[in-house]
């Protein structure tokens, strides 16, 4: 490729990050998030490497489309479950598990004359407020569904946390006592925990646990990165100096001229910009690393370059390569300098980027900051 820009995505750091999910939730069963693409890393190939997941999870039914196009003969579960009617049909084809949620739903299923064993997730509202029936709703709704010829006998039942990623938030606590009540008296199988729940509510493991951001490496607790939950980071954010040259002290650097060089100064362009996904930051104090050390963007990245502070490196080159995310620098802290969350850059990675998958990669040597 003539433009030296990828996301490598380390197979071996997808599966070590599934078994640090079994070891945080030991007996039970880990449904794999690979919806949004598997949050920006490549949706079957993620899929292939997390083959040992007890289920995949999904937002629509193009993606579950997707996984079965690729070869994925594993379970998957449609998280929003169906939109129309004439989307059982596929449910059925591919042979999926839909959430019900919505009386739309119920009402396809009871009008739905042919089908026979759906598996079906019934999600009720802990606090999330988003999606789901309300606790009062439950028994009336369970047994509809268990009166359902479409349906399963089994039925399932899922709640969401709205606050899982800060630790003893009193929302998440009621949210959890709401679960427990109202799952007295069922015997489904049930699942309440995503990746912070994991992490730091034991109380919500049930019996499935639904896997997200945790296992592309990456903390969804705030003030952490990923070595201290002993995760490792999946995808690496890379490109290259394409040009490197000296500015004099008073000028200023890219659109705006928002940045005036202190002194006499190396500047490096990177070949990297909003078009390809790297964040347009609102703050001072972003960097990327180079020969191992920390450098500071500066000036506003534009659409395809991004420029940075080349002092403390003062022998780097053009085609010389940087990191703007990944083993050395923790995309966790990358979001903070753009204002932002890691799903929010994760997944707004552009098709421009090229993609590549390596079956493992060594421990880079620790990046200083400049």
């Amino acid at each position: 490729m003539s433009r030296f820009t990828r996301a490598t995505v380390n197979v071996s750091a997808l599966r070590h990050n599934l078994e640090r999910v079994r070891a945080l939730a030991p007996g039970r069963k880990v449904m794999a998030v690979v919806k949004a693409n598997a949050y920006g890393h490549g949706l079957a190939d993620v899929a292939h490497a997390l083959s040992a997941a007890d289920a995949y999870a999904v937002a629509t039914v193009q993606e579950a489309r997707d996984l079965r196009g690729a070869g994925v003969d594993g379970r998957i579960i449609l998280l929003e479950g169906i939109h129309r009617a004439d989307d059982l049909s596929t449910v059925s084809e591919l042979d999926l598990d839909m959430v019900v949620h919505d009386h739309s739903q119920i009402k396809f299923l009871s009008n739905e004359s042919k089908l026979r064993g759906v598996r079906v997730w019934l999600k009720f509202d802990t606090g999330m407020n988003r999606l789901g029936f309300h606790a009062d709703e439950l028994p009336n709704i369970y047994q509809t569904l268990r009166n359902c010829p479409a349906v399963a006998k089994e039925i399932y039942l899922m709640s969401h946390l709205a606050c899982a990623d800060e630790p003893d938030n009193e929302h998440t606590r009621a949210q959890i006592e709401r679960w427990h009540q109202a799952m007295r008296g069922y015997a489904g199988e049930k699942s309440l925990a995503n990746s912070a729940g994991i992490l730091v509510w034991p109380r919500t493991h049930a019996d499935w646990v639904r896997a997200g951001l945790m296992l592309y490496g990456v903390s969804p607790v705030a003030g952490f990165v990923a070595e201290n939950h002993l995760l490792q980071p999946a995808m690496t954010l890379s490109s290259e100096l394409i040009a490197v040259h000296q500015v004099r002290g008073g000028e200023t650097v890219g659109y705006g001229a928002t940045y005036e060089c202190p002194e006499d100064m190396m500047v490096g362009t990177v070949a990297i910009g909003y078009g390809d996904g790297y964040p347009r930051f609102r703050r001072p104090g972003a960097r990327v690393v180079i020969h191992g050390r920390q450098c500071p963007v500066i000036g506003n990245v534009s659409m395809d370059m991004t420029c940075v502070d080349l002092r403390d490196v003062p022998n780097a080159q053009v085609g010389a390569e940087v990191e703007l995310w990944g083993q050395q620098l923790p995309i966790e802290l990358v979001a903070q300098w753009a204002d932002t969350i890691p799903w929010v850059l994760m997944c707004g990675i552009t098709r421009r980027v090229e993609m590549e998958y390596v079956a493992e990669q060594a421990a880079p040597s620790e990046a200083r900051a400049c």
